[in-house]
């Protein structure tokens, strides 16, 4: 196993699929996990597994993810990873959409990937090093219909991880925008015997977040495509 670069790590946005997955695949490598979601109470079982320490925060709010970082740093350190794993979905005809929900729906998907870039680019930046990954979707880069909030969020989300890894790249820190192409198997959503391998599995994704970490500088991704071999594009 390939000596691993980073200590400690934030996921905002966790919750039982990708999110999950990676904080067991970084705590097995020892390094220290926080976890943050609306409702950390969600977040006890992950964290008893893991030893990963659980806040809430509301990451569309600027005020909370600032005291978001603040106590993760009390509690772990400043973290050398941060991955923001949190969106917004409203789904419907565009002429039935509710505006509030809609905004609040970029809110998470979008603000919120900036909010927490932006706080984790403060510590960073005078390290000289860190990792920021962004999680996208198939809707980053293609809209769907009766999906525009969602689509509009992840374009947004998208565009901001191009700009922060072109500012901070030559800075040292490394950032990247994975796109998952396809649905995800959970417990909710098992795969179709039928159709082997026609999910992608969060081990999978997550393993895909690992290697992209473990990257020399050199040769860095910046942009990383997640699709099951079965799908067609």
């Amino acid at each position: 196993m390939s000596e691993f670069p980073y200590s400690t790590a934030l996921i905002v946005g966790t919750g039982p699929g990708i999110s999950a997955s990676l904080a067991r695949q970084l705590t097995a490598r020892g390094v220290q996990v926080a976890l943050a979601a609306r409702n950390a109470d969600k977040l006890k079982a992950l964290a008893d597994e893991t030893g990963a320490k659980a806040f809430a925060a509301d990451a569309a709010q600027p005020a909370s993810v600032e005291a978001l970082f603040d106590q993760v740093t009390k509690a772990i350190g400043e973290p050398d990873v941060v991955v923001y794993n949190a969106s917004g979905r409203v789904r419907g005809p565009l002429a039935e959409l509710d505006s509030r929900e809609v905004e609040q729906a970029i809110a998470v998907s979008a603000f919120g990937g900036f909010l927490v870039s932006q706080q984790a680019a403060r510590r960073m930046i005078p390290r000289g090093r860190g990792a920021i990954l962004f999680t996208g979707a198939t809707a980053s880069v293609k809209g769907f219909a009766h999906s525009a909030p969602f689509a509009m969020g992840k374009f947004a989300l998208r565009g901001l991880a191009q700009s922060v890894a072109r500012e901070l790249g030559p800075k040292g820190i490394h950032v990247a925008h994975f796109i998952i192409d396809g649905a995800i198997q959970s417990e909710t959503r098992p795969e179709n015997p039928d159709k082997p391998d026609a999910m992608l599995h969060p081990d999978a994704i997550a393993q895909s977040y690992i290697d992209v970490l473990l990257q020399q500088r050199s040769a860095w991704s910046h942009e990383v495509e997640l699709r099951p071999w079965t799908e067609t594009f």
